[in-house]
């Protein structure tokens, strides 16, 4: 049996730890994860893992040279929005100078580079968006974001994949930063007010999905930009209250804001989302309906996150 091996950076994050989960189900499949993280936080996953951090170039060649992967898939980055707009340098120096090093690093070795981006490389004034408009950011995360894009598409076209999401929501062993599903039933179940966008569009994105459309690249050998993100477009507030419905928690907790209401460091574009078609069309992908999706989540931290009575 011939083996691909395949390199994912960030392994220890929300969409790196599923990513791995799942590619390790696939036995043509030689995986080697990667995090900053001494120890692995994942669990049910049969792959190597290493430590590494990818603004680190000398330890990046050093894997390269001892693993060869035939495809990278960079999962890290830094992707808190506001702390992006004040440390911008850092910002900079993880999601655009990595990735160019990641770039040169996949020619030698003529690895295939899978870069995952955002819907925050729109301005968020025509969403739900296609895979041909045109990015215009409007924060430095965006823009940084779009760096990295550019810096992948320097390659040879049969070389590189750009895989945009949005919003991505689920759950995750130790996780070092929380996501928007988490911080809405942890808040809730315990009581505390939440104050969420009404005018803030998006498409919630269930990371075991993403990680099945980004297996689907891999194991297709597509290239190109795809969009890969949930099916239905709502309000940020819209998606909170189905997750309150959906955990049986206090829905009156849910303050309805305005993008106005908060003097945010970073600018927020206000409709994104994607049309999935050629992700659909291409790739046999299909995410679940945000109800399925929140179902399989809830039973995910069913022991950690008990029961409230809705009011």
């Amino acid at each position: 049996m011939t083996f691909e091996r395949v390199l994912v950076t960030g392994a220890c994050g929300l969409l790196g730890q599923e990513l791995v989960k799942q590619l390790s189900l696939n036995p043509r499949l030689d995986v080697l994860a990667t995090g900053r993280d001494e120890l692995p936080s994942f669990k049910d996953a049969s792959v190597g893992y290493t430590r590494m951090d990818i603004t680190d170039f000398g330890r990046v060649r050093q894997v390269f040279e001892d693993f060869t992967p035939h495809v990278v898939v960079n999962c890290a980055a830094m992707a808190r929005v506001d702390l992006c707009e004040t440390e911008r340098e850092r910002c900079w120096t993880v999601n655009v100078e990595a990735v160019e090093n990641l770039v040169r690093l996949c020619r030698p070795h003529g690895s295939r580079l899978i870069q995952i981006s955002t819907d925050f490389v729109f301005d968020g004034v025509d969403g739900p968006y296609q895979e041909d408009a045109r990015p215009s950011p409007i924060n430095f995360y965006g823009k940084s974001k779009l760096a990295s894009e550019n810096a992948v598409r320097q390659m040879d076209p049969e070389k590189w994949v750009i895989v945009r999401t949005v919003l991505l929501f689920g759950t995750g062993e130790d996780l070092k930063r929380s996501n928007i599903g988490m911080w809405i039933v942890t808040d809730l179940t315990n009581g505390k007010q939440i104050r969420v966008f009404t005018d803030q569009l998006r498409s919630p994105t269930y990371v075991a999905d993403l990680a099945r459309g980004i297996e689907r690249v891999i194991r297709l050998g597509r290239t190109g930009v795809f969009h890969i993100s949930g099916r239905e477009c709502m309000s940020l507030y819209e998606f909170a209250d189905a997750i309150a419905e959906e955990f049986q928690l206090d829905r009156s907790l849910i303050s309805p804001i305005t993008a106005g209401d908060l003097q945010l460091q970073a600018a927020r574009p206000p409709r994104t989302g994607f049309i999935i078609l050629k992700a659909e069309t291409e790739l046999g992908y299909r995410p679940r309906l945000l109800a399925e999706s929140l179902r399989d989540f809830h039973s995910k931290i069913e022991p950690a996150v008990p029961h409230t009575s809705q009011q």
